[in-house]
């Protein structure tokens, strides 16, 4: 695992075997190196071009209920001591003892392939493609007054040891492109936005063309010029592949962390076992998923990442959980232990959450809806996970009349309650798709997720608009 050390073995043992002198059960070191690059270009000028890196080592130590916790940024043996000194002393218990840490159990992860490191790419290169998406709406002739492109890649080395004698690490390279329109028109000014991101090198880029991702984005918003308010009322809602996913790691996944179970703060506490959704849902949290944005061969405890059904036809089959809340309940970490660097300690989160491809056809879906709201794209939110309610931004949605797609509509939310939809899904059709790469917030912490969903049907939702 040389090309993911970052600390000697030796030296993260005698460091372990410090940090459990004060009696505690459990010690771990996080060690990341994290490396980032960005470039924004807006209305043909280059506004940002940053280079960034991150590189430290947290360390946990756990005696009884009681976790200490030290950061540093100093990797040296003396930086690392202090800092696995402070956390024994902030979970000191009342004995003193000699531990010896034997790092044998090393564990040799999946580390995705990369073709290309994006470091080795020149700058000019990155800030070319920003270009190209510019150049190519301008070019259009679309009404689009403002185009902004944003270019992104991150090179994050992890190495994790701890007292029970783990030794691993994981190499995570990300590469994102975005670009945003604003259109202007008699219905005054719209936006239209489009993102692409993989867990993936510098190869993204033969993969997909940045010039249609940025007519995408325009399209987005030369549409939206056409726009009608949304309607108000409750009534049907279809939602197109991938772009509804947020709604269920939203409304749905954030109540099958195993924390937010153990503190009763989740409306699906002590229903595994019970029905919670309609019998065609399957909901699964796959951090094994090859080059999707939340992808990653271990989490950030040194846990293989895992293929973790939630929901099975219906029927809550388990949570999601951390090595913290596996440990208490005599089981083993799912894998989605995750913190945003080394400054912070992991906790339960998802990875890529999705509802699985049914078996419907979705046009069909659409055609047998005589009227109800088409969601090509959901935006931002809001969500209660004690009861599950929910409030969601429609970036991109249509009316359906008569079983087809009409006007586009603007202004609009779907109200409702996550358990709920789950149970009032009717259709899901086969065309599952990945949606756009996200950033989970939780207490603080952010973290790359994916999402997604096959078209599907919710027989009732509460549509939040503005039509008279």
């Amino acid at each position: 695992m040389t090309e993911i050390q970052i600390v000697s073995s030796d030296l993260l043992e005698e460091v372990l075997s410090s940090a459990m002198k004060s009696g505690g059960s459990f010690a771990e070191i996080f060690v990341e190196d994290k490396r980032s690059t960005s470039a924004v270009l807006d209305d043909g000028l280059v506004e940002e071009l940053n280079n960034g890196r991150d590189r430290g080592a947290g360390i946990r130590v756990v005696s009884g209920e009681t976790t200490g916790f030290a950061h540093t940024a100093d990797l040296s043996a003396s930086g690392l001591h202090k800092a696995a000194e402070a956390a024994s002393s902030a979970a000191r218990s009342n004995s003193e003892s000699v531990v010896k840490v034997d790092l044998s159990n090393e564990r040799i992860p999946d580390i995705s392939e990369i073709e290309t490191l994006p470091k080795d790419v020149s700058k000019s290169k990155k800030v070319a493609l920003l270009k190209s998406a510019d150049e190519s709406v301008r070019d259009a002739g679309l009404p689009v007054t403002q185009v902004a492109a944003r270019y992104g890649d991150s090179h994050r080395v992890l190495q994790i040891a701890n007292s029970e004698g783990l030794l691993t690490g994981d190499r995570q390279i990300r590469s994102f492109f975005s670009v945003s329109c604003v259109a202007a028109g008699d219905a005054g000014m719209q936006t239209g936005r489009e993102s692409v991101g993989r867990t993936v090198g510098f190869e993204l880029f033969e993969d997909m063309n940045v010039d249609e991702v940025a007519l995408k984005a325009a399209a987005r918003a030369v549409t939206k010029l056409d726009s009608v308010p949304a309607p108000s009322g409750e009534m049907p809602v279809v939602v197109g592949p991938g772009g509804g996913g947020v709604l269920f790691h939203e409304a749905c996944g954030h109540g099958l962390e195993a924390d937010l179970i153990e503190k009763s703060a989740s409306v699906f506490a002590g229903k595994q076992g019970e029905l919670v959704a309609a019998p065609n849902v399957t909901l699964i949290d796959d951090g094994t998923m090859v080059g999707e944005w939340g992808r990653f061969a271990i989490d950030d405890e040194g846990n293989p990442a895992n293929q973790n059904v939630l929901i099975e036809d219906g029927v809550l089959t388990d949570y999601m959980w951390d090595w913290q809340r596996a440990r208490k309940h005599g089981r083993l970490s799912s894998g989605n232990g995750r913190r945003q660097s080394y400054r912070h300690l992991p906790m339960v989160r998802m990875t890529n959450t999705f509802l699985a491809a049914g078996d419907g056809d979705p046009q069909e879906i659409i055609e047998d809806t005589e009227y109800g709201i088409y969601v090509a794209q959901l935006g931002g939110g809001q969500v209660n996970t004690a009861t599950g309610d929910f409030v969601f931004g429609m970036t991109e949605a249509y009316l359906i009349e008569d079983g087809k797609l009409a006007a586009p509509i603007r202004d609009g939310n779907l109200i409702g309650n996550g358990p709920q939809v789950l149970l009032d899904i009717d259709a899901i059709a086969g065309d599952f798709a990945m949606g756009s790469p996200g950033t989970c917030g939780k207490d603080g912490q952010g973290v790359p997720v994916g999402d997604g969903t096959p078209t599907l049907r919710v027989k009732r939702l509460t549509v939040g608009g503005t039509a008279t």
